[in-house]
This record gives structure tokens, sequence and C-alpha cells, in this order.
């Protein structure tokens, strides 16, 4: 066999072997695009929580500064009235 032709097909072999692990092995490309698909969703989770946490910070800092958000909450989640008011519920 002439030494060329076994050089030609260890380098083959190696070529082979190099892009099955670029394709397909542990840090591959198709490991990459998971990882880059688990990223992308998890930023978008932190995204929401961010803004739902800075949604409770408002309030959290509305209900800290005065009497108006208490009493609006009061008044909506629990149906609450002041002493001088007078309630009228209207069917429909």
């Amino acid at each position: 066999m002439n030494p060329f032709k076994i050089v030609v097909i260890v380098l083959v072999a190696i070529m082979m072997h190099l892009q099955y692990r670029l394709w397909f092995g542990d840090g591959g490309i198709r490991q990459i695009n998971q990882y880059q698909a688990r990223l992308d969703q998890l930023a978008l989770e932190v995204q929401e929580k961010k803004e739902r946490n800075a949604a409770l910070y408002g309030e959290v800092l509305d209900l800290r500064k005065g009497q108006d958000a208490i009493e609006e909450r009061a008044r909506y989640e629990l149906g609450m009235i002041r002493e001088d008011e007078t309630f009228f519920q209207v069917l429909e």
C-alpha cells in the first residue's frame, strides 16, 4: 500500500472524527443551540419577573405613602365604605 494513501486515509479519518465532535459531541453545535434556546427562555422569564417586581414595588410604595391606596384596595377588594357614605347597589 502506498504511504501517501495511508496518510490520506488517516487525515480523512481525523477530519471525520473532528466533524462528528463538532456537530454531535459534547459542546457541539447541537448542544450550543439547545443552550441558546434555554437561555432565551430564561431571559424572557427574567424580564417578566422584573416587570412583576416593578409593579409590586410600586404598589408597596403607594401603600407606604398614604391612605389613598389603602382606601382604594379596601373599597375594591373588600367592598368597604366610609361611615359618612351611602352605599347604592345597582342591579342590571
